[in-house]
């Protein structure tokens, strides 16, 4: 056993559900989604460390850092929440392990390739995708295993249009820089044969032609697909702030789709009562209250929060 606890935390939603796990030294978790049956399509985002380095202003888990997660831990998420509801693997459509809950995939890469070795050989039908915010760490040891596990997908966490405001919302200094992704992804998709995908969080001020422009001159439609995130501000009510950023997030897509996009929207079910998406971590935010001497601080603490969901 690989954790002392594992708490199941159910939604009104009942296509969603979250599991915190923690031992004596760290805290994880994993986000169990059915489209709409777990048998059609399950998505499953698990965590590759405990906090997160990396600081980005939206992400609740952006302020502190425990530690990285060892192989082991972040397979026995996906595993435990599959096991854990007797869904069959064998019998699932689609079947989608991300790496995008909690923490830097690959400033823990060293372990996150134990990982997918382990549910490449447990999973073989099942989609790995890895989500990174690309840190300047050498990319060439991912682009090799993904030839070699031809189930990897890469996705980019680029959320801006543009390096200066980019670099506010991740303030994290060892990143690359825009144009340094889309030649990372070009590469890594000329030597798979597969498209890497941009995430972007769309908000009332990157939502404009001007910003489509800008990723057009990066991001050729001929190369990459695009993921459409939505996300919470902070000083409004969750349920009011979601209606009101899917509909920017919908506006938004549509615009890339005329640009020539393969789109899509990131919709977190479960956002409004558990926090279902990405860095929507409410739970490990008490955990770090409660663990604070076995935390340290990431670079984005104490900066200005841009996007983030509200504290329970």
């Amino acid at each position: 056993m690989h954790w002392d606890s594992i708490k199941k935390i159910e939604s009104s939603d009942l296509n969603v559900f979250k599991y915190v796990f923690h031992n004596k030294t760290a805290v994880a978790e994993s986000v169990l989604y059915k489209y709409p049956t777990f048998e059609e399509r399950t998505v499953i985002c698990c965590s590759t460390q405990s906090g997160c380095p990396i600081g980005c202003r939206f992400c609740g888990a952006g302020d502190y850092f425990v530690r990285s997660l060892n192989a082991d831990e972040i397979i026995s998420q996906p595993v435990y929440l599959l096991e854990s509801n007797k869904i069959d693997a064998s019998k699932i459509g689609r079947l989608q392990i991300m790496f995008m809950s909690m923490g830097e995939p690959m400033l823990n890469f060293i372990n996150l390739k134990k990982a997918l070795i382990g549910l490449y050989e447990k999973y073989p039908k099942a989609a790995l995708l890895i989500s990174t915010s690309a840190p300047t760490v050498d990319f060439e040891e991912l682009t090799q295993l993904s030839i070699d596990i031809p189930t990897i997908g890469l996705q980019f966490s680029v959320h801006e249009s543009n390096d200066v405001e980019r670099n506010k919302l991740i303030p994290f200094k060892g990143k690359y820089s825009l144009k340094d992704i889309s030649d990372i992804g070009q590469k890594w998709s000329f030597k798979t044969g597969r498209r890497p995908f941009f995430n972007y969080c769309v908000h009332e001020n990157n939502n404009k032609d001007a910003n489509i422009q800008e990723l057009l001159d990066l991001f050729s439609p001929d190369i990459w697909e695009s993921t459409i995130s939505v996300i919470c501000e902070r000083d409004e009510n969750i349920a009011a702030a979601n209606d009101r950023q899917k509909e920017l997030a919908k506006s938004f897509m549509n615009k890339m789709i005329d640009a020539g996009y393969s789109t899509r929207m990131f919709d977190p079910a479960g956002q409004d009562d558990i926090g279902g998406g990405c860095g929507q971590l409410w739970f490990v935010q008490s955990w770090m209250k409660n663990n604070s001497n076995k935390i340290k601080k990431s670079i984005g603490y104490n900066k200005p929060i841009v996007h983030t969901p509200v504290a329970l």
